[in-house]
């Protein structure tokens, strides 16, 4: 009778210790989620590379980006990681793993426009013109410094989702988005349009961050990530998700507008050349 207990103790005991832990991941605030979608999907795709010592699941509530790093900083908050651009000050607080989630494509921004307005930045060819346009980004995005750094004149805003009725209302000419969520965004709101003349690009990147204290779980994505670089799988899954915008938003056809970032850590993995998007991928897009 001992003997049979044992065993089933031992083998209850082996099956608790092959169930993986259970992160938690942000489930995206706004109207849409396709960056949220992306951002579950490669972690998930990462962990599984790295043996399934973890399994990524969304939070049962949506939340904004600045609540999620605040409950990520927090001893006893519910979100175990979060996929978001980077900055030397998140790096700071926060625990990053440093391959960029969408090869650098969040740096590469195009113009978001009233549809009464959708020839407004023909005429831009450089820095100096595209000053003469007020843009619109959220108070607590790096990208909002970023440009202002280079003197493009930026409104705050506080709330993802009002940016597209301020937008509307005029309240700014334009916002800049990312190549991966603008062709999301003007599908939810067809009263706006993408520019087609301009291409904004900063290098920066969004990378999966976790809490300080927790090096083991940072240390299993990066595993991860590493595994799908080398098989294949994170290239695969990057054009599944984005390969039709990035044909759509036709990049080699705009004029470019290069902006420094001062905002990156000296960490930024910018000489890993296979980490990042640049027009010469264009005709690796299946």
């Amino acid at each position: 009778m001992r003997f049979c207990l044992l065993i089933c103790c031992l083998c209850w005991s082996l099956a608790a210790a092959a169930e993986p832990t259970v992160v938690v991941y942000p489930r995206v605030d706004g109207d849409g989620g396709e960056h949220g979608e992306y951002g579950i999907a490669l972690l998930q795709l990462a962990l599984a590379k790295a043996g399934g010592n973890y399994r990524a699941e969304l939070s049962p509530a949506r939340m904004q980006q600045n609540r999620a790093l605040a409950d990520l900083q927090s001893p006893n908050g519910h979100i175990d990681v979060v996929g978001t651009m980077t900055s030397a000050e998140r790096e700071a607080k926060l625990l990053p793993v440093r391959i960029p989630m969408t090869r650098g494509l969040i740096g590469w921004r195009i113009g978001l426009l009233r549809a009464d307005h959708k020839e407004l930045l023909q005429t831009v060819h450089g820095l100096d013109d595209l000053k003469r346009f007020n843009a619109g980004q959220g108070y607590d995005w790096p990208d909002l410094q970023i440009l202002r750094h280079s003197g493009v004149p930026v409104q705050a805003i506080t709330v993802y989702n009002t940016l597209f009725g301020m937008l509307g209302a005029n309240r700014f000419d334009w916002a800049p988005r990312s190549v991966n969520e603008i062709w999301a965004e003007v599908a939810r709101h067809p009263e706006l349009v993408v520019d087609p003349y301009v291409v904004v690009r900063y290098p920066t990147a969004d990378y999966f961050f976790v809490n300080r204290s927790n090096s083991a779980l940072a240390e299993e994505i990066r595993r991860g990530l590493e595994a799908a670089l080398a098989d294949g799988s994170f290239e695969k899954l990057f054009y599944l998700h984005y390969g039709a915008r990035i044909r759509e938003s036709r990049l080699d056809k705009r004029v470019l507008i290069s902006l420094p970032n001062p905002l990156l850590s000296p960490q930024t993995p910018l000489n890993r050349k296979e980490l990042w998007f640049t027009l010469d991928d264009l005709k690796r897009i299946p």
